[in-house]
């Protein structure tokens, strides 16, 4: 069942590189969000009580629930719901996930740490990649915020490939979490969606204080 969710999640990751939809990239944040609850359950299943709701709660409530709500609320407040010009095609964008995906292995591979759980380790980097990817290949602003979010989502996964066994850096990574996704929206909710309605990233230059 557990590899299951990680076939998944890197199923997730390939369909953000082909998707042209806003509104299926916040439904994909959304679904990540479970997936994550349920590595996070299966992988931290004999720890204590609190440590256990407090996972469920950063990953179901806020990153499969409240997210996804505040990506939608951005959609409906800008009228935009599709990526447009973007750096690259779609056709490229597809090879240039697929080539990330098999440099996260070569790298797991060469590191072969056996304190590490590798499978994570790579599905982690391949996160982080793939966020690097929309950000640099896409050009909507809108766009960049998911990017980000994959990140965040692939340092969860880091701190599960070397934290099974350490709560309290699962903890730290989670709080990371929150701390980031919440600064990044409530900014693009309350300051760049109401001055800005192309959401361009280039626009970003005529932006007065």
């Amino acid at each position: 069942m557990l590899i299951a969710l990680v076939i998944l999640y890197v199923v997730t990751l390939v369909y953000f590189a082909i998707t042209e939809r806003f509104r299926n990239y916040a439904t994909l944040v959304g679904l990540q969000g479970w997936i994550l609850m349920g590595i996070a359950l299966m992988r931290l299943h004999g720890g204590s009580l609190a440590e256990l709701l407090f996972v469920v709660v950063e990953t179901l409530v806020f990153k499969a629930v409240i997210v996804p709500a505040m990506l939608f609320r951005i959609i409906r407040r800008t009228g935009i719901n599709r990526v447009s010009r973007g750096a690259v095609s779609v056709f490229d964008s597809l090879l240039l996930s697929v080539a990330a995906l098999g440099v996260s292995i070569g790298v797991t591979y060469y590191i072969a740490d056996t304190t590490v759980n590798m499978v994570f380790f790579g599905v982690a980097l391949y996160a982080l990649i793939s966020g690097l990817l929309l950000v640099i290949n896409r050009r909507r602003i809108f766009s960049h915020l998911v990017g980000f979010l994959v990140i965040e989502n692939g340092v969860f996964l880091f701190a599960m490939a070397i934290g099974a066994e350490m709560p309290f850096l699962i903890n730290i990574a989670i709080l990371l979490d929150i701390l980031i996704s919440v600064l990044m929206l409530g900014m693009f909710l309350s300051k760049i969606g109401a001055v800005m309605h192309d959401l361009d990233a280039d626009r970003l230059t005529t932006l007065k204080d």
